[in-house]
């Protein structure tokens, strides 16, 4: 821990930049304790790590705290220092008794209260879940940034997140969706932007990296949306997630494959309108190709031109999807606020662009043409020629606004 009380109730941050004399001197006349549980901590000085206190034998919280690790400490530490350096009000380790939440940094930006976590070791998603609703219960806003060691790239512009990285996925004032990390060792902050998931873990990425004195606090929470994923690019996850599906099927995706088997679909026939990244398919961990053929199946291949699709019947069907486990919600607690039925408006409003929807109304869609299902490869691939040419940089496009 960073940080303790005198005897006279005076805090010592050392978060700020003490001189170890001083420190040295301060030692030797004061006791230092715990702001929380009251008991006596030592001022730790060596000269291989990070100054720091740390709780005498026993203590009702030395458990938590004094197993924090170096990277830890210099990462919030430095975290402090760069909201400082901006003027921005900041307490280091704040404790509200209330809520009995202590996140790293308390900060104050433009009249709202921050609580930003620096975390660098897995919490179960339970105590993860419980302390951002907890925040914003306490209109507090959760900043939650992981150390950078969770993220590895695992192809040029591909990721493989787990469930535990996607906690950390936050909004932006303008509504681009990214991972905020950061490395004391590097001392640089890393953003994972654009995501656009094709599989339960894997996704397309976009990486942006600023040391701090290049980013300011409106630079992190509201980082400048970075461009997309290309078509091809896409089509070729999309199939080989076919394929793997056929090979290497789970008792889910043996239900899917029944499923449009029984309503004489090939996965290996799929149509190019089906499958398609929408900037908000991260809120569904299925991947797109298995909920938007749901969809196909649901609202689509029954419709003829001039029928309606109403919001009503969307909401009716994704939520039956779900109840039955055919399509999953990804949990992120930070974006509680964000319904999953957004995915689904997206990518109608994709199929208006394509030609196969108008909008009628608010709430309410307008069949004009049915998606053309191939009945051979050599069908398939005539269509895609067509697709790509009509609409090949349309993905492109509708990502970046």
């Amino acid at each position: 821990m960073l940080t303790a009380i005198t005897k006279n109730g005076k805090k010592l941050c050392l978060g700020n930049d003490y001189k170890k004399e001083r420190l040295l001197s301060l030692r030797s006349k004061e006791d230092f304790f715990c702001p929380i549980c009251g008991e006596g901590v030592l001022l730790k000085l060596g000269d291989h790590r990070i100054f720091h206190f740390a709780h005498k034998s026993g203590g009702t919280c030395r458990e938590f705290y004094d197993h924090e690790t170096i990277y830890h400490l210099n990462g919030k530490r430095q975290l402090y220092q760069w909201l400082i350096k901006q003027n921005i009000p900041a307490i280091l380790e704040y404790f509200d008794k209330e809520i009995q939440q202590r996140p790293d940094i308390l900060f104050t930006f433009n009249g709202k209260k921050y609580a930003l976590e620096y975390q660098c070791s897995p919490i179960p998603e339970e105590i993860f879940s419980k302390r951002t609703k907890t925040y914003i219960e306490n209109e507090y806003i959760p900043l939650w940034i992981i150390a950078s060691s969770h993220l590895q790239l695992k192809r040029r512009n591909i990721d493989t997140l787990s469930n535990f990285q996607y906690l950390f996925l936050r909004s932006s004032l303008q509504g681009t969706l990214f991972i905020p990390s950061y490395c004391p060792e590097k001392q640089h902050f890393h953003l994972v932007e654009s995501i656009t998931p094709f599989s339960i873990k894997n996704a397309f990425t976009q990486h942006s990296f600023y040391i701090p004195d290049r980013l300011e606090i409106t630079g992190l929470l509201s980082p400048k949306p970075q461009k997309r994923i290309y078509m091809p690019e896409w089509k070729t996850e999309m199939d080989r997630i076919i394929q793997n599906m056929t090979r290497y099927s789970d008792q889910g995706k043996k239900r899917f494959l029944l499923e449009i088997y029984n309503n004489h679909l090939n996965p290996f026939l799929l149509p190019p309108e089906i499958g398609l990244p929408v900037p908000h398919s991260i809120l569904i961990q299925t991947s797109p190709v298995i909920w938007q053929t749901y969809l196909y199946l649901d609202l689509l291949s029954n419709k003829n031109p001039g029928d309606l699709i109403t919001m009503q019947e969307m909401k009716q069907h994704l939520n039956k999807r779900v109840n039955r486990h055919d399509v999953v919600i990804r949990h992120l607690p930070q974006l509680s606020h964000l319904n999953p039925l957004l995915a689904v408006i997206e990518y109608l409003l994709y199929l208006i662009d394509l030609g196969v929807l108008s909008k009628k109304g608010e709430n309410c869609f307008q069949v004009k043409q049915k998606i053309w299902i191939p009945h051979s490869n050599r069908e398939r691939e005539e269509n895609m020629i067509r697709f790509n040419q009509k609409h090949g940089s349309l993905c492109k496009i509708i990502n970046e606004n």
